[in-house]
């Protein structure tokens, strides 16, 4: 048999369970040393050293990254690009940061995304998307947080499983990433994660299991350790979890050059593809003729393998490379920039009418900022800044460019502008891939290139700016460019308003001209806590600490603020609008498809049109156990013209409900629950009702 009648043999009957079948009859075509080769990718360091030095253009994945494939039989390889906010192969669109994504609450919008990356990873070569970043921020000093959707498991869970079905409905294998665990950068490769095997059930694994019910067909393991072990050697996460208890059928790969570290653990343990080069899996014949691996378990990778490549590649269609930066895909990613901004403070200044002279200062007026320098960068013929977007919109002749270095000098002409926009925040210096640290250690004073953030507070030189020019301009427009929440007590009563923008891609200054001006109405809504000091978020550790154990508790955000009764400065699902919504009428009932129909009437009350999100919270009502107070499980956006009320109605699937008993290893549902309605998490609890079982 070969891989075209593998296909054949599958597709003709999908449902009927015979993959593993079609796959065990491919694979015994193939020989040992055919086999083998599939266990590993085929990357080679030196020549994309060469090319980064020696052509223009070229950089990390600028090309797909391939497994081994057998041309005897027509099996291909697997194509790896990277992402997540963007492909990361050549010149592409660069989308806003997962993040940004997570704050637009809308995964149809998401969807959206996915189609657009896989047509340009197929444009480009490739058959393999590691770009679905799911892993749960549960602190904000994690240095790539920008590249997840936040810190709820359910909103990671809806986003990431978009993005997945997208992908691969465009033929193209999803992998969600990096499994488990991985919320710590600068000791990625070091440090020991322990968690209560309920906390990995209900708050670190079931993001990454709405992926694998998705569909998707291949998993990255994570660099740092779960328990004691490797996550890429581990038969708790790769077996039993992934296949013994989700059912995977897919292919797992590991995370780049020291994910793997014995042959002889990984891949018993379910670890099918050491990636990007054969290094450790170089030992794998040795480990045969010694007895240490079996013939079995490379048989059992490669069956893996197969059933990715024979479920996904054979849907996908060439794409011409004139889908790379098309106008299609830039205006979406200008609209997913639109979508993602939040307004966290408006006294009534923006938005801005056009005619308006307004000044526009900060770090970054003028300068790209579009997040992370790691692999996760995307490289894109073009990045519109906030000052660009801005004289796009209010017209140059209306826009003033503060001269930073010298601004006392520049304050009357900025006080003589109508409003000043300051945009302030964080680069890949003070967040990101950890790549190496080139300053001092100090918690104080240390920045970095890449990784964790030593400190929640934007950069010292920008909190005087915004202290400098609020001082002069009561008119103040503060832009934060972040990946993850800030801490802003010290200056946020001086800004007349607040935006978040996150990292918002190419077209990110066009985006936020349009907000400021009003021809968007803000809708993004914060998908994590904002709190008002540091140690209201769980521990957190670096190096130089003197451990490298850290355990992971079962409360993180808003519901350990709730648990221990804290207000947060803005709360999870916070975002206001240029209009305003009414919420009423909550009703909640069980339907026939084991559904809870969750109702509201909405009514847009105000005298613009405008987007909300319906947020819907539930927690147990029974007070049995330590559960939190409530847990997202549904949202929705939804769009209103002014005056315009409607009702809204928010399925809640009652395996989200469930609890995880330890004791049994099994999943229960309460007899009753309370079900919250509102804005965001702290609104949602002034309207409830109780749902029984």
């Amino acid at each position: 048999m070969d891989f075209n009648q593998a296909v054949s043999q599958y597709q003709a009957d999908p449902l009927s369970g015979n993959l593993a079948q079609v796959c065990g009859e491919l694979r015994k075509s193939m020989t040992n040393a055919e086999k083998i080769r599939m266990l590993s990718g085929k990357w080679f360091f030196a020549r994309t050293v060469r090319d980064f030095f020696l052509y223009s253009g070229r950089h990390y994945n600028c090309n797909p990254i391939k497994t081994g494939d057998v041309k005897r039989l027509g099996v291909p390889p697997v194509k790896f690009s990277d992402g997540p906010r963007g492909v990361v192969m050549g010149r592409s669109t660069c989308f806003p940061v997962s993040m940004a994504r997570g704050a637009a609450f809308d995964d149809e919008l998401e969807y959206k995304v996915g189609q657009a990356i896989a047509e340009e990873a197929i444009a480009g070569g490739a058959n393999f998307f590691a770009g679905i970043c799911i892993n749960l921020l549960r602190n904000p000093r994690w240095g790539r947080a920008q590249e997840s959707y936040g810190e709820d498991p359910y909103l990671l869970g809806r986003m990431g499983a978009a993005l997945t079905r997208a992908v691969q409905d465009m033929g193209v294998m999803a992998c969600p990433k990096h499994y488990a665990c991985n919320s710590i950068e600068n000791l990625r490769f070091k440090v020991n994660v322990t968690a209560a095997e309920r906390t990995m059930q209900e708050v670190y694994l079931p993001h990454f299991k709405k992926c694998i019910d998705a569909g998707a067909v291949s998993i990255m393991g994570a660099y740092n350790k779960v328990r004691g072990g490797h996550c890429c050697e581990s038969g708790y996460l790769l077996t039993d979890v992934l296949r013994k208890q989700w059912g995977f059928e897919g292919f797992t790969i590991s995370d780049f050059l020291w994910g793997v570290y014995d042959a002889r653990k990984a891949l018993p343990a379910g670890m099918d593809i050491e990636m990007p080069a054969t290094v450790r899996y170089a030992k794998i014949r040795r480990f045969l003729r010694t007895g240490e691996l079996k013939i079995a378990d490379i048989d059992t990778a490669v069956e893996h393998i197969l059933a990715g490549l024979i479920k996904v590649t054979p849907k996908l269609k060439p794409q011409p490379k004139s889908v790379i930066l098309s106008k299609e895909h830039t205006a979406l990613a200008r609209k997913v920039a639109e979508e993602g901004t939040v307004l966290l403070k408006n006294n009534g200044l923006i938005p801005l009418d056009k005619g308006k002279k307004i000044a526009v200062a900060g770090r970054y007026a003028n300068k790209i900022n579009v997040g992370d320098h790691g692999s996760s960068n995307v490289y894109s013929t073009y990045s519109v800044t906030p000052y660009k977007g801005l004289c796009n919109v209010f017209g140059k002749d209306n826009v003033l460019l503060a001269d930073m270095k010298n601004i006392k000098n520049g304050l009357d002409k900025i006080k003589a502008c109508e409003a000043v926009v300051v945009c302030v925040g964080n680069n890949y210096k003070q967040e990101g891939e950890y790549l190496v640290n080139t300053t001092k250690s100090d918690k104080k004073t240390a920045s970095g290139t890449g990784g964790d953030r030593y400190s929640l507070r934007i950069p010292p030189e920008d909190i005087a700016l915004i202290h400098e020019i609020c001082a002069v301009c009561p008119n103040t427009v503060v832009n934060i460019i972040s990946g993850s929440a800030v801490i802003i007590e010290e200056w946020k009563n001086e800004a007349a308003a607040i935006l978040e923008s996150f990292y918002s891609g190419l077209e990110g200054g066009n985006a936020l001209a349009n907000i400021i001006c009003g021809a968007v109405n803000p809708s993004g809504k914060l998908p994590f806590t904002m709190a008002e000091k540091e140690e209201d978020y769980p521990p957190f550790i670096f190096p130089g600490d003197n451990t490298l154990e850290i355990e992971y508790g079962y409360y993180h955000g808003y519901t350990l603020l709730d648990k221990e009764n804290k207000k947060a400065a803005f709360p999870f699902g916070f975002g206001l609008s240029y209009t305003t919504f009414e919420f009423s009428g909550l009703t909640a009932e069980k339907t026939e498809n084991n559904q809870i129909s969750v109702k509201i009437k909405v009514k847009n009350i105000g005298d613009r049109d405008g987007k909300t999100v319906i947020q819907v919270y539930a927690g147990s009502a029974e007070n049995t156990a330590d559960n939190p107070k409530k847990l997202l499980k549904g949202f929705k956006k939804v769009f209103l013209q002014s005056g315009e009320e409607k009702t809204f109605e928010v399925l809640l699937e009652t395996d989200d409900l469930r609890f995880y008993n330890e004791k049994s290893g099994n999943w229960y549902l309460d007899k009753s629950y309370t079900v919250y309605c509102g804005e965001d998490s702290e609104k949602a609890m002034g309207m409830e009702t109780v749902v029984r079982f």
